[in-house]
This record gives structure tokens, sequence and C-alpha cells, in this order.
């Protein structure tokens, strides 16, 4: 299975909706928080070109955001990403 990281913030509804969907599939991921953490928030930035959160990788692959995330699981392509 496919290693996840997902840059999060405790606020944020799209941050929840994002792992709850990754729960749903049983899937372990590993949440970076950076509410107050401007270097962890500078990190994700520099790596994912992006401000917002969440910013969710899996694999060496940058999906993005939630609705990145569920784009893909109602494409039917999430699955197979998290598998690989």
């Amino acid at each position: 299975m496919a290693k996840v990281i997902i840059y999060s913030s405790d606020w944020c509804p799209y941050c929840t909706r994002a792992k709850q969907l990754l729960h749903s599939k049983d899937v372990a991921f590993e949440e970076i928080k950076v509410d107050g953490k401007a270097a962890l928030r500078a990190q994700m930035a520099e790596k994912a070109k992006r401000t917002s959160v969440p910013q969710i990788w899996i694999g060496e692959l940058h999906v993005g955001g939630c609705d990145e995330l569920f784009a893909l699981e109602r494409a039917g392509k999430l699955d197979a990403l998290l598998a690989s």
C-alpha cells in the first residue's frame, strides 16, 4: 500500500472530510498538522505550490486537496493509487 501523507489543520472542514474518506477505506496515513507552525506550513507550500490545507500525497504523487481526493474516488481511481 502506498504511503499517504496529509498536511492538515484542526479547524479545517475539508481536512476532516479527506481524513474521513481515508479512514473509510482503512488507509493509514501520516498527518502533519500545520496549525501555528510556520515552518511546516512553508515546507508544505514549497512542496505543493499551494498554501491551503489539506495537501495530500499518495506515494510520490501530489494529489492536491480534498476536492481532488474526492474526484479520484468518484472516477474510480483512488483505490488503485492507494494500492500502488
